[in-house]
């Protein structure tokens, strides 16, 4: 992070959003490295990142100094700071999928807290919650958008915030939506999304004939939809099966590639799954206010 984000760097991000730091110990530096070396050591709570603060090149300071500083700091500071870094680490790729175009894995996740920590986000029953909706590369292996709503806010609507036409959308079923579907189709936005099971498939065409030893299930084109609401759009869909046979069956506008490739697309989603636990470890205590 020294390397990526200079002092200078952090100082124009906090002057952007005219924030003054005031503190001479426990800057707006302090709380990022605090931060980080939270989720990497796994610091079980703000008393017990003080605790050990001195040992990591962090100056000595009261617990409560941390609380009251991320009270204090605007968090657009942290998005900028986000918004920085993947910038800078996008500049390399750290490999190479060898898919058709590169891809961009949207999903969310929700952190919850009591409902009085964020009483502007009820959630359910006793609880308050944030989702984090997630545009993951899994060629960067890192994240290269993210947008944040209340936990009650669905996933589809925001989904669309994280579009991005040079790059081919993997999504799940929280994601698919008939209208949503033939929108991107004439946009140019390539996709690959899984279908809900109850969706009904209308004047099929099978794309070729798939020999008995492969995962693959099914390869057609078709339309989708009841009647009363029908995609506009002939669509692609391609049947496989997972580790466990279970079927599993994705719609997507990629033409180009066979359909062990799709699947092996949509199998590229779990990269994101594997991603969120990793983002959660921050301290059990943590007080960060969200704006």
């Amino acid at each position: 992070m020294q390397k990526m984000v200079s002092d200078e760097d952090l100082q124009s991000m906090i002057e952007a959003v005219g924030y003054h730091d005031t503190s001479r110990t426990f800057t707006v530096r302090t709380l990022v490295d605090f931060f980080l070396l939270a989720a990497l050591h796994e610091w079980k709570s703000f008393r017990h990142g003080a605790d050990v603060a001195k040992m990591y090149g962090l100056p000595t300071f009261h617990y409560s100094t941390v609380s009251k500083k991320a009270k204090e700091v605007p968090y657009d500071v942290m998005k900028r700071l986000f918004a920085l870094v993947v910038s800078t680490c996008n500049r390399q790729t750290r490999r190479s999928l060898r898919f058709p175009k590169a891809l961009r894995v949207v999903d969310s996740t929700t952190v919850t807290v009591g409902k009085n920590r964020l009483t502007w986000a009820p959630y359910h029953g006793e609880r308050s919650g944030v989702n984090m909706h997630v545009a993951y590369s899994p060629e960067q292996q890192m994240p290269s958008d993210i947008v944040e709503t209340v936990g009650l806010r669905h996933d589809g609507p925001v989904g669309e915030q994280l579009t991005d036409v040079p790059s081919v959308l993997v999504e799940d079923r929280a994601y698919f939506k008939i209208e949503r579907l033939d929108r991107f189709v004439e946009q140019k936005q390539p996709f690959v999304i899984r279908m809900k099971d109850n969706v009904e498939i209308h004047q099929k065409k099978s794309l070729k004939r798939l020999p008995s030893s492969s995962f693959i299930v099914a390869d057609f084109t078709c339309q989708l939809g009841t009647k009363q609401c029908r995609s506009k759009k002939r669509h692609r869909v391609v049947i496989f099966q997972d580790a466990k046979g279970h079927d599993i069956r994705v719609v997507t506008n990629v033409l180009g590639a066979s359909a062990e490739k799709i699947a092996e697309m949509y199998q590229e989603r779990w990269t994101v799954e594997v991603f969120f636990p990793m983002g959660k470890a921050i301290p059990k205590r943590s007080n960060v206010v969200w704006h």
